[in-house]
């Protein structure tokens, strides 16, 4: 999952399209806010200033991944085979719950 801090000057749609491009090589659409989180309730260590992390579900529209500086590998996985997590950056519960976004219907942002 491409993520990364928000850039200066840049609204969060155009700093996720950017992020996802840099570390995945991809052309994205952003389509829905699945959820804006409190890092220190849910991601451990604990930081010594807050973070704000906000979940959300893009379109790829074209590209191909490269290996670059920050990302080595690419491959897509299910929700039952998930692979080694940064705990730090991602758990488990916030994978399911991006699967979960991906097959609602009618999905409700989460504000937690």
């Amino acid at each position: 999952m491409p993520g990364g801090w928000c850039d200066v000057n840049i609204s969060v749609g155009e700093n996720v399209v950017k992020k996802v491009k840099e570390e995945a090589g991809f052309d994205v659409i952003p389509e829905k806010i699945i959820a804006i989180q409190d890092r220190a309730k849910h991601n451990l260590p604990v930081y010594a200033y807050g973070v704000c992390k906000i979940f959300i579900q893009c379109s790829v529209i074209k590209g191909e991944f490269k290996k670059n500086i920050e990302t080595t590998d690419c491959s897509y996985f299910s929700e039952n085979i998930l692979p080694t997590l940064a705990l730090e950056k991602n758990n488990e519960e916030q994978i399911k719950m991006c699967f979960a976004a991906y097959r609602a219907k009618n999905w409700t942002t989460l504000f937690d």
